[in-house]
């Protein structure tokens, strides 16, 4: 097998003391963590942790929300596309026409101001393409080529849901209506909960009890905005597949899987397979362009180099809607291995 040297460690992951970053691990791992058992696990007093949560979720804008299994649910069509524009759009309308969609649950521009990255999901196929043609309709006066993609796989990460398309789920109300709340955050208490809901505190347990059964929860976990002076590189590829294409692409998961330990951010936040105009999408955080394209887009280029890939690549300038799953994982306990082995 071919060697390829990387490098995986991460200045951002300095600015916070490793207790604090456990913290965050634990808390992004399962964000109903209590206090109580944060400080007995890491042997701090519940003040000292009070006090660290409270400063990263201040200066990192830490929140807390649901990592959910969008097939249980019924959103049988994600999609990722690649938007280009011949022209600079004016994006205060282009987040003013997807903010009022409940389709597009990510929207984000890419640095020089004429591409753009969405991930999309609906209720329906039908509903999905009509949008898919409306939104090039709307966007027609900027050149656009719209290039979509099919989420066939995720090995990595998730896409946080918007509400606006939690309130279209076709559940009773006792449980979408808890699912919409533990989205925006899912560290709410249950007399938070029963607040809400205008529900007995029993009742909420109860109900509680039940959902977490019903497999739509994947996790209860964490979103940060983006940290100061950390890129965010998204790679589209598509490839030919070779007959060594399971032993280029384990070398290429070596990368998706390495990280610092109890990093700050996750170095590979999302890592799926496409079908579509694309084949394959990552997004990955690093300290800089330059180790950006070294160590992530050559990196990959080099692995599948048997595959002829087809790179492109764009580092994330603004969200326009929804977030970015930034976060703090064991990756190479949460990433999914699965083999892509011909049938014969």
């Amino acid at each position: 097998m071919k060697q390829i040297d990387y490098e995986f460690r991460s200045d951002f992951n300095e600015r916070y003391s490793l207790v604090s970053r456990r913290i965050l691990r634990m808390l992004s791992e399962d964000s109903r963590s209590s206090i109580s058992g944060i400080s007995r696990s890491l042997g701090l007093s519940r003040q000292s942790v009070v006090e660290r949560v409270q400063k990263m979720e201040k200066e990192l804008g830490i929140g807390y929300t649901l990592e959910l299994n969008e097939d249980a649910l019924g959103f049988l069509d994600p999609h990722l596309i690649l938007v280009r524009f011949s022209s600079r759009p004016d994006y205060k309308y282009i987040k003013e026409i997807f903010s009022g969609s409940y389709v597009p649950q990510l929207v984000a521009s890419l640095r020089g101001g004429r591409e753009m990255i969405i991930y999309a999901n609906a209720v329906s196929r039908q509903e999905y393409v009509h949008w898919d043609k409306s939104m090039q309709i709307l966007l027609a006066d900027y050149g656009v080529s719209w290039q979509a993609s099919e989420v066939a796989h995720r090995q990595l990460g998730f896409f946080p849901l918007r509400n606006e398309l939690l309130e279209r789920l076709n559940l009773p109300i006792k449980y979408k209506e808890m699912i919409k709340i533990l989205n925006t955050n899912s560290r709410a208490s249950f007399q938070e909960l029963s607040r809400q809901l205008g529900m007995h505190f029993n009742t909420v347990a109860y109900n509680f009890k039940k959902l977490e059964g019903m497999n739509y929860i994947r996790r209860f976990t964490t979103v940060m905005k983006p940290p100061e002076n950390v890129w965010f590189m998204s790679t589209f590829g598509k490839y030919v597949i070779s007959r060594s294409f399971e032993e280029d692409a384990a070398m290429s998961r070596k990368a998706f899987q390495a990280d610092d330990e109890n990093s700050l951010v996750s170095r590979y936040i999302l890592v799926s397979q496409l079908v579509g105009s694309f084949d394959f999408f990552s997004i990955g955080a690093f300290d800089n362009l330059d180790q950006a394209y070294r160590n992530g887009v050559r990196y990959y280029k080099k692995c599948m180099a048997n595959e002829k890939p087809k790179v492109t690549y764009g580092a994330i300038e603004e969200v326009l809607v929804g977030n970015l799953p930034i976060r703090s994982l064991d990756t190479r306990k949460v990433y999914n291995t699965i083999k892509w082995t011909p049938t014969r």
